[in-house]
């Protein structure tokens, strides 16, 4: 069911997104190409969706949301782009193709990557058809959670920071690297539908628990993932000599963490009065992925 709900989604982002960027012939065609090559790779579009359902929960019609949806769609893939350079994760790979700066080069690909997160906001920005004023909080929120005090903030603390690693360290770094960005999406659906600040924090606590959960799977399947469903080699972080919370706890401990972080998540979601069957099995769906 859930697979079929992902598909209708994804075939809406994926219109909307051509039309977002979309460009006819010019001197600055290629950096477009590069960005399009991401941007159409394969990706789930999970945080989009989680925008347009939290959205859709607080009683709003998500056709309303979709530039905004696809503005959060446009920061992750730029991420992306970036994880995969060798200044810093240094992949070849990535959902089975080579990574954007093999194709295109190291400079094509920062500049895709630069000229996604700039977009982004302007897409965003031209989000029709709902309150200005929560479009324009929605904004100040994404940038916050994608920028320094957000998502930058854990790429750095896990890539440039010399620190002891302890697991409240690694909590802190994919609370800020992974679980930021993901607030940002559920954050944004449910500020831009006007919900009331009680709910707004259960949002954002919903998010913090499904992000921890998200990279804590995303770490076992580095070590004992299926590189052709996950489209690229596993022991990146073995590679790049970084510590995991695997490491720490092991893979069994770091699955059960996994799995009561999805627990809290859904119980979370419990106590919405609208309907959140989507929400719920995106969540459970995120926990047994395989890729």
């Amino acid at each position: 069911m859930i697979d079929m709900t992902l598909k209708t989604y994804q075939e809406k982002l994926d219109m909307r997104l051509d039309m977002l960027l979309n460009e006819s012939e010019s001197h600055y065609k290629s950096v477009i190409d590069s960005a399009r090559y991401s941007l159409f790779a394969g990706g789930k579009r999970i945080r989009p969706v989680l925008l347009l359902e939290f959205y859709k929960l607080f009683g709003k019609n998500d056709d309303c949301a979709y530039n905004f949806a696809c503005a959060v769609e446009m920061i992750h893939t730029y991420s992306l782009i970036h994880d995969d350079l060798p200044c810093m994760d240094n992949d070849d790979m990535r959902r089975g193709k080579p990574s954007n700066h093999k194709k295109y080069g190291e400079a094509l690909a920062l500049l895709a990557g630069d000229s996604l997160l700039t977009e982004s906001f302007g897409v965003a920005s031209r989000t029709m058809g709902i309150d200005g004023e929560y479009v324009a909080k929605a904004i100040t929120y994404l940038s916050a959670n994608a920028g320094i005090s957000g998502m930058i903030g854990g790429q750095v603390i896990d890539t440039c920071g010399d620190f002891e690693i302890t697991e409240d360290l690694l909590y802190e770094i994919y609370s800020l690297k992974t679980s930021a960005l993901i607030k940002a999406a559920c954050g944004c659906g449910a500020i831009l539908a006007g919900a009331d600040d009680d709910s707004f924090s259960k949002v954002e606590t919903f998010a913090e628990k499904l992000g921890l959960a998200f990279q804590i799977i995303d770490d076992i399947l580095d070590r004992v993932g299926n590189e052709e469903k996950l489209g690229k080699p596993v022991g990146s972080d073995l590679k790049n000599q970084k510590i995991t919370i695997v490491d720490i706890l092991g893979i069994d401990e770091s699955r059960q963490r996994a799995k009561d972080l999805t627990d809290d998540a859904i119980g979370i979601l419990d106590s919405f009065e609208g309907d959140t069957t989507t929400l719920k099995e995106i969540t459970n769906y995120l926990l047994v992925r395989d890729y």
